[in-house]
């Protein structure tokens, strides 16, 4: 799929911007602080209706308005598709080929993304929240039904704790027996949702496996597991499992006053010849993994959806030494339509073809070269 334009308007520093993206590979250069970032946002809240940057759509509107609006015109391989968001402090409003979408779910996977940001070593390094939001984010681009289960598990979640919350610690005959039945639609929704990670991290796995192979040379082995309900367990068995889970935790839950137990807690670990990579790897290692998970990522949405997605890689070049660069771009080859910020073209001057340079200075962007 191809990107073939972008409009902003009053987002974030950019007060109006229409500009043609219609080439393989888009590449804005310009100092720090000038609006690169903000237009590479822009393109994956287009997609995904979120930002990887902030949870509150205010933050994205320019300052002294009201509402921002973001739109763009995707080619795929079945048809041409018109999207558009407007953002505004009450929330978001999303349109796909000019009728309004009500519901998230119908709106996001027209346009797919694999986002690649310096903050992505976080993947690797930081805490067990970074990866279930990864999880989430990546799966709710091509699988509409898992947007709409973890929708509903959340908002049951928050039901169950807020029961939790007003038992004070005590065990009471009435309030177990709500607490039952809002376990009966967690213990529904949870397992849809293990089920669906769990297949996913599975497929990510085979891609980002070989992929890690060959940027080490061999001489490392990248592997991932998802943890969640102690197994064994099998996909008919899982909300049993879940269910016994839950009624084991059930009086450190009315304790804590919050469920310890379910997919908001879950976990994907990620090893380097089995250790973990966030605690033993090295900095080369960790960014290594990094790399090759993103690889995978696009791997596995041409699987899912039948097309690559657009990559959009932030000011990573950078982040990379020569070799990781050099694998990179050419992994882009023909078949993925890129989208680079950087200060300067650097490595991509010399090894990548059919580029269109832009400058971007106090949120303006001006032609450069290319086709």
């Amino acid at each position: 799929m191809f990107l073939e334009s972008i409009a902003l308007r009053r987002f974030r520093n950019y007060g109006e911007l229409d500009l043609s993206t219609d080439a393989p590979v888009n590449v804005f250069i310009g100092e720090n602080a000038q609006g690169k970032t903000n237009l590479l946002e822009a393109i994956a809240v287009l997609a995904l209706t979120k930002s990887h940057r902030t949870h509150r759509s205010l933050d994205m509107i320019q300052w002294g308005s009201d509402e921002a609006a973001v739109s763009g015109v995707v080619r795929r391989r079945s048809n041409r598709v018109a999207l558009s968001l407007r953002l505004t402090s009450r929330g978001k409003q999303a349109w796909v080929g000019g009728v309004e979408r009500r519901r998230i779910s119908d709106y996001v996977g027209h346009l797919n993304v694999v986002l690649f940001t310096p903050e992505d070593l976080q993947l690797i390094k930081g805490g067990p929240s970074v990866r279930r939001r990864f999880l989430d984010m990546e799966i709710g681009q091509v699988s509409p039904v898992y947007l709409h289960d973890l929708q509903q598990y959340l908002r049951i979640l928050a039901q169950r704790n807020h029961l939790l919350r007003q038992s004070s610690g005590r065990r009471d005959p009435a309030l177990e027996r709500s607490l039952e039945v809002w376990d009966e639609q967690l213990v529904f929704y949870a397992g849809r949702i293990v089920l669906r990670r769990h297949r996913f991290v599975q497929t990510l796995e085979r891609y980002a496996r070989q992929i890690h192979e060959q940027i080490s040379g061999g001489r490392e082995e990248l592997s991932l597991a998802y943890e969640s309900v102690p197994e064994p367990w099998t996909p008919e068995t899982l909300e049993d499992a879940l269910r016994r889970h839950l009624a084991a935790r059930r009086a450190t839950d009315l304790l804590r006053g919050s469920t310890t137990v379910g997919p908001h807690r879950d976990e994907v670990q990620i090893l380097i010849n089995g250790r973990p990579a966030g605690t033993f790897g090295s900095q080369g290692q960790q960014r290594t993994a990094a790399l090759a998970l993103k690889l995978a990522e696009i791997e596995l949405i041409r699987e899912e959806v039948g097309e690559y997605p657009v990559l959009l890689l932030d000011d990573v070049l950078s982040e990379l030494d020569e070799a990781r660069q050099i694998h990179l771009v050419s992994a882009m080859g023909s078949k993925v339509q890129t989208f680079v910020t950087s200060t300067s073209l650097g490595v991509l001057e010399t090894i990548a073809s059919d580029l269109r340079v832009f400058r971007i200075s106090q949120g303006r962007v001006t032609f450069i070269s290319g086709r």
